[in-house]
């Protein structure tokens, strides 16, 4: 009887029918969302084998941002350049006006696919696009993520929040956390001034827009002391809001901020 039981303990464990029945059923309706929403390229819209991908030609043109670029700004170099101290590279502009923050890294250039798709996330509401797009910033702030505390995104002012119902740089720090497994902090800062739109304004103008425009909400004070941070944005042009932002952590204690945007627009030498 002993070597029966033994026998039968040893078989493999075979599959419930209801999870069968379930893995089947799931199977027939991802087939049936693919045929009413048939899964296409997000850059242009060509039809290809899998929702949140792009296109060959499009991830092609996309203009990711590898080393070398500049540890601190997280711009790339035309060229090979020789470490510095410590072994870093640092840009002039870094040099000349160091940010608020302690590094930024981002996925590509703004321009082309990567302009589009940040358009589409944030214009266009497009939110599908967030978890591709949170995907790629893992990848790219992968150093930074592992070693933070927490997650947090640069927040809209509420009277933004209820035009727009939503905020596309919360929508990729969601998915960053769960990608990551980092604590998300959705609630530790706040805009507390009503700035204009940003667009279209100088870099001067951009600063004076958003200076003091970032406070702690009261009681989260301990999310931010002594901690270090990944502050997350979806573009990052003059950097005057991000800036802000970190200036606000800093204020508050944070031990290091490290912005991660998805695009990084570039003008003028670097």
């Amino acid at each position: 009887m002993g070597s029966e039981i033994d026998d039968i303990t040893d078989r493999p464990a075979r599959p419930s029918v209801g999870k069968a029945i379930f893995s089947g059923a799931s199977g027939l309706f991802r087939c049936a969302v693919d045929f009413v929403y048939p899964p296409v390229c997000a850059g242009c819209g060509v039809m290809i084998g899998r929702h949140g991908a792009l296109c060959p030609t499009c991830w092609q043109s996309v203009h990711f941002i590898e080393r070398p670029f500049c540890d601190v700004l997280g711009i790339p170099f035309a060229f090979d350049h020789e470490a510095g101290e410590g072994g870093r590279l640092v840009s002039a502009k870094a040099i000349a006006d160091p940010p608020r923050y302690d590094r930024l890294r981002a996925v590509a250039i703004h321009d082309g696919v990567a302009r589009r798709l940040v358009h589409g996330l944030k214009y266009r509401d497009r939110t599908e696009l967030a978890i591709m797009m949170a995907a790629w910033m893992q990848r790219s702030g992968a150093e930074h993520l592992v070693q933070c505390d927490g997650i947090l995104p640069v927040p809209l002012h509420w009277t933004r929040f209820a035009r727009r119902k939503f905020n596309q740089s919360a929508e990729l720090t969601r998915h960053l956390a769960k990608l990551s497994g980092k604590p998300l902090l959705p609630s530790t800062l706040k805009r507390v001034k009503r700035t204009s739109r940003q667009v279209g304004l100088t870099a001067k103008g951009r600063q004076d827009n958003v200076r003091a425009a970032f406070a702690i909400v009261p009681g989260h004070e301990s999310d931010v002391f002594g901690k270090r941070l990944v502050l997350v944005d979806d573009v990052h042009t003059t950097g005057a809001t991000v800036s802000s932002a970190a200036a606000a952590l800093k204020r508050a204690g944070a031990a290091e901020v490290t912005v991660l945007t998805f695009a990084l627009a570039i003008s003028g030498p670097i």
